[in-house]
């Protein structure tokens, strides 16, 4: 059985905390969504609303990182003092990135990416020791081929030592690389699920996710939204006239597209409010009737101009 079929059938979209566990994030529309309390306190009561409404909502799987802030340490919060079973849901965090943002908006450098064995025995002992028992899936964190990460025969040892005591072991993508470290991923043969980037506005990496959905890897999309490029915030005049036209909102329509894969597993909303919750879950009605991935085929940019316009989004 795959890590993530304890969540799927029950909600395709799952929870990422990218953007509630610390005060600056690259999402456009972030200070409207997010308002003026950046306080830890503040972000953690807002957490722990949005978790809540996604347990009522039925969303069973919930994402974290090391580098998401204190990301991890409110969701250990929210499932100690909520006690959920532990067996109806999914948690899954990443190593890699180190938060060097010390809550500071104007912080240059909001994190710094390591992916030696060294940093994996580092951040694996700090995630076990806030989640516990609940870790289900540990992710490599934004894996490329240039990173050496895929070439590491110690790290990739104590990865499958990992995934021998029960732990299950991810790898996420990025960049115009994505299918290429997908592909050498399922070369590996010891990763049990792949996190991707796949969007109306960037779909490179589809035929690759639907290799690793045939090798039984579970599979989860992440930034469907495209950074709040594919939201109310966005300038995707299409996607805001097709929403229009089916009185829906554009993020709505676009999880829609990215639940609508075949191959696709968990879509990760990364809304830090109920209200945005309640917006991107629309899109479970929306699926069966969804033709956004057609209609909106001019909305598809190159890899390379999508990737490049991503790395330009500031961090707000």
């Amino acid at each position: 059985m795959n890590v993530l079929d304890r969540a799927a059938p029950v909600n395709p979209v799952g929870l990422g905390l990218a953007a509630i566990g610390r005060p600056a994030y690259i999402n456009l529309g972030r200070d409207d969504d997010l308002g003026k309390d950046r306080s830890r306190r503040g972000l953690e009561r807002r957490a722990h609303a949005v978790l809540d409404a996604a347990w009522a909502a039925g969303v069973r799987y919930f994402d974290a990182a090391r580098s998401y802030g204190l990301a991890e340490e409110f969701l250990a919060s929210w499932l100690v003092t909520r006690e959920h079973p532990t067996d109806a849901l999914v948690v899954g965090s990443k190593w890699g990135y180190t938060y060097t943002g010390q809550w500071r908006m104007s912080e240059p450098v909001q994190e710094r990416k390591d992916l030696s064995a060294a940093t994996f025995r580092r951040q694996l002992a700090e995630t076990r020791e806030l989640l516990g028992d609940q870790l289900a899936l540990y992710q490599i964190h934004s894996a490329t081929i240039e990173s050496g990460v895929f070439d590491d025969d110690e790290l990739l040892a104590e990865l499958s030592e990992l995934r021998g005591s029960g732990v299950a072991i991810g790898v996420t993508v990025t960049g115009v690389g994505q299918a290429e470290s997908i592909d050498r991923a399922l070369e590996l043969g010891i990763f049990d699920t792949v996190q991707a980037t796949w969007n109306l506005l960037e779909r490179s990496a589809a035929p690759a996710l639907q290799r690793a959905h045939d090798a039984g890897l579970g599979v989860i999309v992440k930034e469907a939204l495209a950074n709040g490029r594919l939201t109310s915030h966005g300038a995707e005049a299409a996607l805001l006239a097709y929403g229009k036209e089916r009185d829906v909102a554009p993020d709505a329509v676009a999880v829609a597209a990215a639940i609508a894969q075949p191959w696709s597993d968990i879509v990760l909303s990364g809304a830090v409010s109920a209200q945005m919750l309640a917006s991107n879950l629309r899109a479970v009605e929306l699926v069966d009737d969804d033709q956004s991935v057609g209609a909106l085929s001019q909305l598809r940019l190159d890899p390379h101009e999508y990737w490049q316009r991503r790395s330009e989004l500031p961090w707000q």
